[in-house]
């Protein structure tokens, strides 16, 4: 099964979630902001990704610049930031088993599918 993070306001999600459906794949449609990923599912999707937590934040968001910008942070206050904070995860990211990938551009998914 893949999950993806969605939000269907975002284009780029959008896009994504519409390449997995084209490929007849079972999705497991994860909304993000109604949802957020715990600490621990952060921790994991990040080791997937193979990136610090400092690369999955959407640092043009409002919050982001209000709240957080110029501070320094471990990348446990940032894993918790993110999942405090959903706005703030980069997305779409689609998960496969032991594979991760942001969506951007969203044809990034054909990849780990």
């Amino acid at each position: 099964m893949i999950t993806i993070y969605h939000n269907s306001r975002c284009s780029k999600s959008r896009g994504c979630l519409a390449i997995l459906e084209e490929q007849k794949k079972d999705i497991n449609v994860v909304n993000y902001q109604e949802n957020p990923p715990s600490e621990e599912e952060l921790k994991e999707i990040l080791k997937l990704l193979g990136i610090p937590p400092i690369d999955l934040v959407r640092k043009n968001e409002a919050i982001w610049k209000e709240q957080f910008k110029g501070k320094d942070f471990t990348d446990s206050e940032l894993i918790t930031i993110l999942s405090n904070n959903p706005k703030l995860i980069e997305r779409p990211i689609v998960v496969n088993g032991n594979k991760a990938i942001i969506g951007r551009p969203p044809e990034k998914v054909i990849d780990i599918i």
